[in-house]
């Protein structure tokens, strides 16, 4: 038994059962990966994959126990690394945050100026995906930590802290209709064409439940994954924004206006996420105190745990 055979079951399984893809992930030749795992299952005496001929179609039951242990072994053979990079090079390191365009524009650009000053020699790289993307990338170990609003609390191999709360808002172009009204409701905002998030981005499903609850259909002229693009097509005229608070900048939106109105969706928390049984390094324990500064060190490390209590 060696690691790369427990990689390559642990990536068939990533893959769908495609040992192809199994083989280009992994930069090796599709009869390699076939033969490491038959070298495996005559070691164990035990089939791992359901086969018809030579495709494999899903897991069998030993199978099923058998990648729940071969995810724990790799995962501590990665932490065995983190270890020793640790107390060899305190001060130096990868740190990789997977986050959504709009925490990476408006929610953490001040984090990061602090984090850089604090750890100068730790290099940083910010990956950009949807909130599904994210969890993935934690979830598979290509990402320390992730940041978004939706699916990290939904994913059980994470742990997830609150990073702050926001409500959605409204932003129109100067002299808007909607800038002369005492009190906007839902039925007044639907009668305007809507532009606003992307589903599955930035709280959406929020907007969807506030005007389902309500009874009203409004009309949803185009959606983006970031605000930055809304915002462009507010300028143009094209519709009503709805975007997260933070996302409006004074500065640099002076041809806009911000319309606040906390009382016509449901708050939204943004939460970092890592993975249960990981061992940090002591800048990712830095960074997630100073993004979630109300959740203690004893906190996070309970809440690293393995679901079993194992470390």
């Amino acid at each position: 038994m060696n690691f790369q055979q427990l990689r390559i079951v642990r990536e068939t399984v990533r893959q769908d059962f495609n040992l192809t893809e199994v083989a280009n992930a992994l930069y090796t030749s599709q009869p390699g990966v076939s033969k490491h795992i038959k070298d495996l299952e005559d070691e164990l005496g035990i089939e791992i994959f359901v086969r018809r001929g030579k495709r494999l179609l899903g897991l069998t039951e030993p199978g099923k126990e058998l990648v729940e242990v071969v995810g724990r072994i790799l995962l501590d053979s990665h932490n065995l690394r983190r270890i020793a990079d640790q107390f060899a090079s305190r001060e130096t390191g990868h740190f990789v945050i997977a986050t959504t365009h709009t925490q990476a524009r408006y929610a953490l650009p001040k984090i990061i100026k602090w984090f850089k000053a604090d750890y100068p020699k730790v290099h940083l790289t910010l990956l950009q995906g949807s909130p599904r993307e994210i969890a993935e990338l934690v979830n598979t170990g290509q990402a320390d930590v992730g940041i978004a609003t939706e699916a990290l609390n939904k994913v059980p191999e994470l742990a997830s802290f609150p990073f702050y709360s926001w409500h959605h808002a409204i932003i129109v172009p100067h002299g808007h209709p909607l800038t002369t009204l005492p009190q906007i409701t839902l039925e007044t905002l639907a009668e305007f064409p809507i532009i606003t998030y992307h589903e599955g981005f930035t709280g959406r499903a929020h907007v969807d439940k506030a005007f389902a609850d309500a009874g009203i259909v409004p009309d949803i002229v185009l959606s983006a994954i970031d605000a930055d693009v809304i915002k462009t097509y507010v300028s143009l005229g094209l519709g009503v924004g709805i975007v997260a608070s933070v996302a409006y900048d004074p500065e640099q939106d002076r041809n806009l206006t911000l319309l606040p109105v906390p009382e016509l969706f449901p708050s939204n928390t943004t939460r970092l996420a890592v993975r249960r049984g990981t061992y940090l390094r002591s800048y990712v324990h830095a960074f997630i105190e100073k993004v979630c500064p109300d959740v203690g060190e004893e906190t996070i490390k309970s809440a690293l745990k393995l679901p079993n209590g194992g470390d």
